[in-house]
């Protein structure tokens, strides 16, 4: 089984072309062996009439690679045959190492970078094929092991990257994990048949670099959601207090104005950095969103509408003087009465909606002398 080629560059960096054109060569041949190798084992579990047992696997090992293989045309679509300035570049790091949209029959529904999608790839093809004890006995024990070896290096890699709290767990594990690969080792040099001891050996070593794999990829995500809450949070306290600016606004200056509670976003307590948790607090700072926006249109459009009356009143007397009436008794006395009710902190709305319409229908008469 052929491991897949290791990614270059990591996200935000503009790739040298030529590690891209390697990447591009190396990838493209993964995937097209990994797609036979897939197809073998498919025919390999029919076959052995354990086709429905396994279907679970194939179906998550072909969700994964048709993943892989989707975000693999889109850097190759992107490399365009060498044509990339640093944009490009650039784009081809972002398609790499971000996160691989529309892997939904991921491990827990996991958007996982490309590399991360064929390392998991690749571990469980191993454990598949394990399962269908198609690796034969005798030489290939050697590489057996040499791909163990290689796997939990790689794992070592990982679990450099767990958090303080389990990286010490994780550490033993691997450490228990190379002990028996050693001793399974000095057992083969010596001409044993080392097989059913692989195996085992194999399966605990995938699941456990699949769990990092996984375990890393949530942790990032939730990284991710922390990161997302905080601004949403520090944006929502702006809101909130400019919100309350405009609700003692529309209250000192509308009567009758809206009455609504600002939400307060201290209330939601800190952002959690956990997985569990980050989840329901982002829900509800979405709806804290959403109170702080519907409260806001009510204020502003109360407000509005006596910005609205100030301004039909002005275009009501820039008629009247254009139509040289603006001095007549009954429309200078209307106008005193409604820019005295406007003017007032709080305006009655109604009244002045009243005492506007009167000024219209004083200037219609006058006009229509």
């Amino acid at each position: 089984m052929t491991p897949a080629p290791d990614a270059p560059g990591k996200l935000g960096e503009a790739i040298d072309p030529a590690q891209i054109q390697r990447y591009v060569v190396d990838l493209d041949g993964w995937i097209r062996a990994r797609q036979d190798e897939l197809g073998d084992l498919d025919h390999a579990a029919i076959a052995a009439g354990r086709g429905q047992e396994l279907a679970g696997d194939m179906s998550l090992l072909m969700a994964l690679w048709k993943a892989i293989h989707d975000r693999y045309q889109l850097v190759f679509a992107t490399w365009d045959g060498g044509r990339v300035l640093q944009q490009e570049r650039e784009r081809i790091s972002a398609l790499i190492w971000g996160r691989l949209d529309g892997a939904t029959d991921m491990p827990g529904g996991l958007a996982v970078s490309l590399p991360e999608a064929c390392r998991l790839n690749d571990a469980m093809t191993g454990q598949l094929r394990t399962k269908l004890a198609l690796a034969p006995d005798a030489s290939a024990q050697a590489a057996r092991v040499r791909d163990l070896r290689a796997q939990l290096e790689r794992i070592r890699d990982q679990v450099g990257l767990e958090p303080s709290n389990t990286q010490e767990a994780a550490a033993r594990t691997l450490a228990g994990l190379m002990l028996r690969l050693d001793s399974v080792t000095e057992r083969l040099e010596r001409g044993a048949d080392v097989g059913g001891l692989l195996g085992p050996i194999e399966m605990e070593a995938t699941t456990f670099e699949r769990d990092l794999i996984v375990g890393n990829a949530r942790r990032r995500d939730a990284r991710s959601k922390v990161l997302s809450a905080r601004e949403l949070r520090a944006d929502l306290e702006a809101r909130e207090q400019a919100l309350q600016k405009l609700a003692d606004t529309c209250v000192a200056t509308v009567d009758t104005a809206p009455r609504f509670a600002v939400p307060d976003v201290d209330a939601l307590g800190p952002v959690p950095v956990t997985p569990d948790e980050i989840e329901g607090y982002l829900a509800k700072l979405d709806r804290v969103s959403q109170a702080l926006e519907f409260a806001q249109h009510k204020y502003a459009d109360a407000l509005a509408e006596h910005a609205d009356l100030v301004a039909l009143l002005d275009a009501y007397v820039a008629k009247a003087q254009a139509e040289g009436v603006a001095g007549s008794a009954d429309l200078v006395e209307s106008e005193k009465q409604a820019r005295a009710v406007l003017a007032r902190r709080p305006a009655p709305i109604s009244v002045a909606q009243q005492l506007v319409a009167t000024y219209q229908t004083w200037l219609q008469k006058e006009i229509a002398r």
